[in-house]
């Protein structure tokens, strides 16, 4: 990928509502198998966090290319 921030899913924490996949506005998240994947990461806004921030209530979603703690 060419991007170097974009949304990463933690599929432990994932439950599978959906509800990134219905808040992105950007067509960052798709669905297979009855899971959410990220299939267009250069699609993702920079350091916009709102799939993770206003939809996803499990801390699912992380992000590639952020500084850990």
């Amino acid at each position: 990928m060419s991007k170097d921030w974009y949304p990463v899913i933690n599929y432990e924490k994932c439950t599978g509502c959906l509800k990134c996949y219905d808040f992105c506005p950007h067509n960052v998240f798709g669905v297979e198998d009855k899971k959410v994947i990220v299939v267009n990461p250069d699609n993702c806004v920079d350091f916009c966090k709102g799939c993770a921030k206003g939809a996803c209530d499990f801390e699912a979603i992380t992000f590639f290319g952020d500084e850990e703690d």
